[in-house]
């Protein structure tokens, strides 16, 4: 993805979005912040970097195929995870936020158009292991819901 080229799109009723194939949502009635779930992923990553050193394989490779990235775009900040092998996966996009009408704050879990079915699987792994972290009701990409 270029600098020039922008994830997000302009609509005039809703504001900005991102093109979007599907969504998870992990929801709370605690504040989430971003870090939060930066510092979530990384725990994985550590959790499958050491089960991998018990095995002696590059377990942490497998788990977590992407590199991740902070950015910011239009005053929305975002954690873009971009795959290490575009034949197996392409990104994803995690951002936070907060429901007007419930009060709650979420995150927010976004496969573009273009992602593989690999991307999907890790989607779903993450949202569930962030989930889980973060004691909230997660809404998976086929509209299921489930609660820790």
């Amino acid at each position: 993805m270029s600098e020039t080229t922008s994830i997000f799109k302009k609509t005039s009723a809703e504001g900005w979005f991102v093109p979007l194939k599907k969504s998870a949502y992990i929801r709370r009635k605690d504040m989430i912040e971003l870090a939060n779930v930066k510092d979530t992923l990384e725990y994985y990553r550590e959790m499958t970097r050491n089960t991998g050193k018990q095995l002696a394989w590059d377990y942490e490779a497998a788990a977590f195929p992407y590199t991740m990235e902070e950015k910011e775009e239009n005053g929305i900040p975002y954690i873009l995870l971009t795959g290490r092998d575009p034949h197996q996966n392409n990104h994803m996009v995690i951002g936070v936020g907060r429901q007007k009408e419930n009060e709650k704050f979420y995150v927010q879990i976004v496969l573009p158009e273009d992602a593989t079915h690999h991307d999907v699987a890790k989607g779903n792994e993450y949202a569930k292991f962030i989930a889980k972290h973060l004691k909230g009701e997660l809404e998976l990409f086929n509209g299921r819901i489930m609660a820790f």
